[in-house]
């Protein structure tokens, strides 16, 4: 007979009560997992106490990686395999990202950049589903149970390509994506329900590798997010380099290999840092295989050596606040969000862009996380303290290739999603029984200056003339901001639809041959899996048996007490190894031991609530 620990009504934290889920904000810099426990947001720290994960990977020949700290420390001994600020890579093709400058060795293939490690090549889905899934681990660790479901965030600005990357990495790393969020979104959820602050708010978001601006409207719990803009390669990233740039420079460094280049920008992200509280930092470099440097930095360098990269951030601002159709004046607060924003400079120069003072009181490295782990708990059906509701847009026009290699945009920019919208379209030809549907994403009306995201084919089209066939096109992005495009002729009823699957992303049959591989090793996930179920099971018994002691111990013999504490002790021996069958037993024997103990404490307790009473009474 089990121990029952019966607790007072709402106090109850059976696990069949609470669902669990988690927002992830997965960084250029460093990620983070956050959860809702007793109606509060937080994020969850590692076994060191660390709630940061470097977003770095590190492999080997053997085929093990190493996320994290960990993976960080190998920067310099092993730079070729050693991969950080991968989500500047996502979701785009070799040719995007073949003219920037890696740390790295990125190749072709199938039109996809791969990074070459010691364990094979990589492709950036590969990397972040390597970060994605410690995050996992250290979710189901801290909370004891298995993830009902994740809301993973993403820069505003990230087009489809990138986001479907990004659902891609989760789903190979095991996760249930509830939703992508807007990043911006995530931050302005965290900040309004903790702030209750309604009005218009713009949303400064400068992460390692992203911008993002939005204009969001917060009343009474509904998020709106006016408009958005932003650069997906912009970011603290480019002042690191730039600084980098300036010491070796001042050193007379020239031809350096990959190893002293990230030895450079890992002390100039350092000193950026300090530049942060200090006036000066004085520097003392040892990069490997070069002459010591030895010199000092003022902030008024450091500011000049950014304040182009600031400047980049203040057009997209201009552009949001017009897409809005508002002025400057209008806008209530402005939010700083991403650790890029502790740089005086850049704080400086918003509050000169918008005229006020940013609101810098949260933690801009937190907040967005936290936001995202508030609707993973709405989504998955927890009660909430206050009903939400968020209505956030596509940041680029979507459309199609019409004749003339000309972009007839179907979905505007800055249009609220979810949204369903549908175009006609007719043949050029005579005699014409199918059309290619060329989708495509971007602001410019020329083909070759737009995204292609997909290509697909409707046949059947009866013989007509020229302009004779009706063809509806349907565009239907999801929250999202995901698409899927529908064709149909509409005299006859042909049909045909696409679930737009960008090539830069992971094919499906690539996909499925990862997953086929985490399969295989599926078996010895499960073992740990059970290993924990019963670690838990086991603690919960335990704890049952000593408030039992505590309260009712003097109903036992001395040698029958002596005989339970011996099974507790085995069992608390047991849960230190890894036998989850052994545990099980343990629990049971425990449990077998208690068995007359159990019906002691019911029969005392039935006899205290008759004291006084009769049985007719009952």
């Amino acid at each position: 007979m089990a121990l029952l620990q019966i607790n007072e009504p709402g106090q109850s934290t059976a696990p069949h009560q609470h669902r669990l889920a988690v927002g992830i904000d997965l960084g250029t810099t460093n990620s983070l997992v956050a959860t809702v426990r007793s109606g509060i947001p937080e994020t969850l720290a590692n076994e060191a106490g660390e709630h940061l994960l470097s977003s770095v990977v590190h492999y080997n020949s053997e085929g093990v990686n190493q996320v994290g700290t960990e993976a960080k420390n190998k920067a310099y001994e092993d730079t070729d395999n050693t991969i950080s600020s991968v989500k500047r890579l996502i979701g785009r093709s070799y040719a995007e990202v073949a003219a920037d400058t890696h740390h790295y060795s990125v190749c072709e293939q199938d039109g996809q950049a791969f990074l070459k490690t010691a364990a094979g090549l990589k492709s950036p889905v590969q990397v972040s589903a390597d970060i994605l899934s410690t995050l996992k681990k250290r979710a189901e660790n801290s909370l004891d149970g298995e993830l009902s479901g994740a809301v993973i965030t993403v820069p505003a600005y990230f087009d489809d390509a990138q986001r479907q990357a990004t659902k891609d990495a989760a789903r190979l790393a095991g996760l249930d994506v509830l939703r992508l969020l807007n990043e911006p979104t995530a931050a302005a959820v965290a900040y309004g329900l903790d702030q209750k602050a309604e009005g218009i708010h713009a949303i400064y978001d400068l992460g390692g590798g992203t911008f993002d601006i939005s204009i969001l409207r917060l009343q009474r719990g509904v998020f709106e997010v006016i408009a958005t803009a932003g650069d997906a390669a912009l970011g603290g990233d480019d002042m690191d380099h730039a600084l980098a740039e300036h010491i070796a420079k001042h050193a007379d460094f020239t031809d350096l290999n990959n190893s002293q280049l990230r030895y450079l920008r890992q002390m100039a992200r350092q000193i950026k840092e300090d530049l942060t509280e200090a006036e000066c930092v004085h520097v003392d470099l040892c990069p490997p295989d070069l002459a010591p440097v030895h010199m000092s930095i003022e902030r008024p360098q450091f500011d000049l050596l950014v304040d182009k990269l600031i400047q980049k951030t203040l057009m997209p601002c201009r552009r949001a606040l017009r897409d809005a159709g508002i002025d400057k004046a209008e806008i209530d607060e402005v939010v700083m969000v991403g650790g890029s924003t502790r740089v005086p400079r850049v704080r400086e120069k918003v509050a000169q862009f918008f005229d006020c003072q940013p609101h810098v009181g949260i933690d801009p490295d937190k907040v967005v996380a936290l936001g995202a782990a508030i609707q993973a708990n709405a989504l998955v059906g927890n009660k909430a303290d206050e009903e939400l509701l968020l209505l956030d847009v596509t940041p680029l026009s979507l459309g199609i290739e019409t004749m003339g290699g000309l972009v007839e945009k179907v979905i505007p920019r800055n249009t609220a999603i979810p949204v369903t919208r549908a175009q006609d379209f007719t043949t050029f030809k005579d005699g014409q029984t199918a059309m290619a549907i060329h989708v495509l994403q971007g602001e410019r009306d020329v083909v070759s200056d737009c995204r292609s995201l997909a290509r697909f084919e409707l046949c059947g089209i009866p013989s007509m003339v020229a302009g004779g066939a009706r063809i509806r096109v349907t565009f239907q992005v999801d929250a999202d901001g995901l698409l899927t495009v529908s064709a149909t002729e509409e005299s006859t009823g042909v049909h045909t639809q696409v679930e737009v699957k960008p090539s830069y992303g992971l094919g499906d049959d690539m996909v499925e041959k990862m997953l086929k591989e985490a399969m295989e090793n599926a078996e010895v996930d499960m073992q740990a899996r059970r290993l924990k179920e019963q670690q838990v099971e086991a603690k919960r018994t335990l704890e049952a048996l000593d408030a039992a002691l505590a309260k009712d111990g003097d109903l036992l013999k001395a040698e029958e007490k002596a005989l339970l504490e011996q099974e507790r002790a085995n069992l608390v021996s047991l849960m230190q190894g890894d036998d989850n069958k052994a545990i099980k037993q343990g629990i049971e024997a425990l449990e077998r031991a208690s068995r007359d103990f159990v019906a002691r404490r019911m029969d005392a307790g039935i006899r205290a609530a008759m004291q006084g009473h009769s049985v007719n009474e009952f």
